[in-house]
């Protein structure tokens, strides 16, 4: 590539740096609100049952939003053509799956204000495999690199004090809280690994909803799996219990508003990377935290010293996450992306200049987003699917802050708005 190019990508590439954060930010408010909903493991179902329903809930999202900002046409013209990277997306789909379900025992175990801090440590694992497999910080000057390796000892030692409060919490411990923690240090794993199919996709020129139409097929398939091996097969509850229709809105809410989150994450780590993008949709823990402790009162009866330990642990993972989100890409680190993209195009026979454009969030002029018959049948089917769910539901047993609540989904919307109009104005959603 010439001198000329390289700075043209390293300024294309740098003005979308905004744009990442907006989204890591907005992904923050959803994906902190989504795990909400799983508070329901303590109604009585099974942490399978509560999964399998949340990705349920997200399959249909995940169909529904891509279908209506790009059409299906769109979605499936871009997995034809990078159609290497569909089992890419199947694993990571995969992986998700197996990371929620830990979380839901994690929040049963630990709570849900301590949970999500603790798990929130994938960006670690996203941090190693980012520089390891796509150059992530090569060329970075002293400045970034310190900000990076500030961040990470700084979510090290947050996830070393929350690990502590939850193990020591005096009288509120859980009698299986050593469970909860083992549970949200393998969701880290899980969710740090499964990353890097997505920036494997995404420094191949696929749209993050496209990415995520093929996704959602792992994530399915693999729930079904957990439940006929681990959960009763057949005879499980879920499948049969008539105490699970009421509560099925909740959980198809839950996984629909992860869904919003996870998008909009997905194309913060298109833009930043993953060792920044991560990080920064990393403060769902803050946003966790507010809905545990605001809406549903976990924190209410804990000692004070508990409550310090979590503050302080919040406290500490948010600058970290701050600190690695903040420490901008230069040109020489651009030149070390768009390496990347060059191996991948070498690698499976792309154009570089066409997937260069693609990742820059510039589309091929030859994409079809006109919509046939079957979108709106689709979108139809997803609202339809809601109406029905919706008129069995029942408010769950659980004491809630109707007030903050209000308040929190009122904030959830202004996000949404906000990112929404960024990525259509700077990238028509690419």
């Amino acid at each position: 590539m010439s001198t000329r190019a390289e700075i043209l990508a390293s300024r294309q590439m740098g003005a979308l740096h905004g744009l990442g954060v907006i989204c890591g930010l907005g992904a923050g408010v959803w994906l902190g609100a989504a795990e909400a909903p799983t508070k329901l493991v303590n109604s009585g179902l099974s942490p399978f049952a509560v999964s399998l329903c949340m990705v349920a809930g997200v399959f249909t999202a995940r169909w529904t939003f891509p279908t209506m900002l790009k059409g299906t046409e769109y979605v499936f013209a871009d997995l034809m053509r990078k159609k290497h990277l569909i089992v890419w997306a199947i694993l990571a789909g995969a992986l998700w799956a197996v990371a929620n379900t830990l979380t839901v025992f994690a929040v049963r175990d630990v709570g849900l204000a301590v949970a999500f801090p603790l798990w929130n440590a994938n960006s670690l694992i996203g941090l190693f495999w980012g520089r390891v497999l796509f150059g992530e910080l090569k060329g970075a000057g002293t400045g970034t690199v310190l900000k990076v390796v500030a961040g990470t000892v700084a979510i090290i030692a947050a996830a070393i004090l929350l690990g502590f409060s939850t193990i020591h919490g005096g009288s509120t411990m859980h009698p299986h809280a050593i469970h909860g923690v083992i549970a949200a240090a393998g969701a880290s794993l899980l969710w740090g690994t499964m990353y890097v199919p997505y920036r494997k996709a995404y420094v191949s020129g696929m749209n993050p909803l496209s990415f995520v139409t093929a996704f959602t097929v792992g994530e399915l398939g693999t729930m079904f799996a957990l439940v006929l091996t681990l959960d009763g097969g057949t005879h499980a509850a879920v499948f049969h219990s008539s105490h699970v229709k009421p509560m099925l809105f909740w959980l198809f809410l839950g996984g629909f508003v992860w869904v919003i989150g996870d998008l909009l994450q997905q194309f913060a780590t298109k833009y930043l990377g993953i060792g920044r993008g991560i990080p920064l949709s990393n403060t769902n823990q803050l946003w966790g935290l507010a809905w545990g402790a605001l809406v549903f009162g976990e924190l209410v009866h804990a000692p004070a010293t508990q409550k310090l330990m979590v503050i302080a642990g919040s406290a500490i993972m948010i600058l970290g996450a701050l600190l690695i989100s903040l420490a901008a890409a230069g040109q020489q680190e651009h030149s070390s992306t768009s390496d990347a993209l060059l191996r991948e195009c070498d690698r499976y026979g792309m154009n570089y200049s066409q997937v260069l454009a693609e990742y820059c969030g510039s589309e091929f002029g030859n994409r079809s987003e006109k919509r046939r018959w079957w979108d709106y049948a689709i979108l139809t089917a997803a609202v339809g699917l809601f109406v029905w769910l919706g008129k069995d539901a029942v408010v769950p047993a659980l004491a809630m802050n109707f007030h903050w609540l209000i308040a929190l989904v009122a904030t959830m919307i202004l996000c949404l708005a906000a990112c929404g109009w960024a990525l259509w104005k700077t990238t028509r959603f690419s």
